[in-house]
């Protein structure tokens, strides 16, 4: 929302949550597990540029798998919005952090070469889309991006991801 708490955090910091319900905030993987493992979850992606232009994609099936799982996006269900579908190409990978590297590459860990935890693909790019990155950072693929709406150099003024019961 405004670059004030920093993303590029450790693995139990992204297991536990972190920031400030009023502000930039991250509720936890232990938490998202749990809700998405309790009851059928829907994913809304809200996006803004700087430049006014909001944005959004839901996804009408979410859900994570457990730590001993190292929080794999095992679910995630047909996407519709006008941001365009970039999260789909994740389905199936694991969450990595700087400090726990599970992206399957052997040749670098992106989420110490993208500055974010996320839940990096192991093959072509890193990624095509990462909310966590290094915010007002255009470089490619390290700042709060999403391929299919500003690209991979943009880095976009708010992203949120809220996750409801689906219906």
């Amino acid at each position: 929302m405004d670059g004030s708490v920093n993303f590029n955090r450790n693995w139990t910091e992204y297991k536990n949550g972190f920031g400030n319900l009023n502000g930039e905030f991250f509720i936890g993987l232990d938490k998202i597990h749990e809700i998405t493992a309790e009851r059928r979850q829907e994913l809304l992606v809200l996006l803004e540029d700087f430049e006014g232009n909001k944005t959004f994609e839901k996804y009408d099936e979410f859900a994570i798998g457990n730590e001993d799982q190292q929080y794999q996006l095992h679910t995630l269900g047909d996407a519709s919005g006008t941001a365009g579908d970039s999260f789909s190409f994740h389905r199936g990978s694991k969450f990595s952090t700087f400090d726990r590297d599970n992206d399957g590459r052997s040749d670098k860990n992106c989420a110490e070469e993208k500055t974010g935890a996320w839940w990096y693909i192991s093959n072509g790019y890193c990624q095509y889309c990462q909310l966590t990155g290094t915010y007002g950072n255009n470089e490619f693929d390290k700042g709060v991006n999403w391929h299919r709406f500003r690209g991979s150099q943009y880095s976009l003024k708010t992203a949120v991801m809220m996750l409801r019961p689906r219906k």
